[in-house]
């Protein structure tokens, strides 16, 4: 076999070595397909690796309601409930802000986003809920002078993480690796080898080691692959 082009690793060394592991948002029972792939999508542009996020009851997530390209990247988690999952953002340290209008609310641009943070938005139908509202530390608005007082949910969290991703840029935040070893070896070989991915998936096994082009340099793991290949085929 032809050794692969370190191209491909070398673009995605890159691109996690732009991921902001502190800089998150979460979605308040956000449904709608297009609403969700639209905000995993931004979030990816601007480095964020997981996003989090509560659905309504009879709503069923799934990878299909984002993008196809952007899940390869972005993670969504689903939690069971807000309270738990904001409580491990703060927990994390970071500040919480909801957008949200209120009499406490504040420009956008007003915000360090240099500090640990998860931005909350709310559900197409009524923004933010009360029980986020109260739940978070500081409430963001958009300035707007037209007719209407709301932008769609997903065109707010885009303008919001830019000004995120604007500040951080400033402050040299991107262009140095902030993440696990471990899970930029497991993201680089699940994009390089899926085939293989989805071997050691189906037999619960280890994903062999690989060398610094991303070709796989484990002997031990073939041998294993050869074993579970000859009792399949029994």
């Amino acid at each position: 076999m032809l050794p692969r082009s370190p191209t491909r690793l070398q673009k995605i060394l890159t691109l996690l070595s732009n991921r902001q592991p502190d800089l998150t948002v979460f979605m308040d029972e956000v449904h709608k397909p297009h609403n969700l792939a639209a905000i995993v999508r931004t979030a990816d542009a601007v480095g964020i690796g997981h996003v989090h996020a509560v659905f309504p009851e009879d709503v069923k997530f799934t990878g299909h309601h984002t993008s196809s390209g952007s899940k390869r990247w972005v993670t969504t988690h689903k939690h069971p409930d807000l309270k738990s999952g904001i409580a491990q953002m703060k927990a994390q340290g970071m500040q919480v802000l909801a957008a949200h209008l209120s009499d406490t609310a504040v420009d956008f641009r007003s915000i360090d986003y240099t500090k640990p943070t998860c931005l909350l938005v709310g559900s197409e139908l009524v923004g933010v809920s009360d029980e986020a509202a109260e739940i978070a530390d500081q409430h963001v608005l958009i300035p707007m002078v037209g007719m209407v007082q709301s932008l769609n949910v997903s065109v707010a969290t885009a303008l919001i993480l830019y000004e995120a991703q604007r500040q951080r840029s400033g402050a040299n935040m991107y262009g140095e690796c902030k993440i696990p070893q471990a899970e930029v070896d497991e993201i680089c070989f699940k994009a390089l080898h899926p085939t293989i991915t989805k071997f050691c998936d189906k037999h619960k096994i280890r994903y062999p080691k690989m060398d610094e082009f991303g070709d796989i340099d484990d002997p031990e793991w073939n041998k294993l692959r050869k074993q579970l290949s000859q009792k399949s085929s029994k």
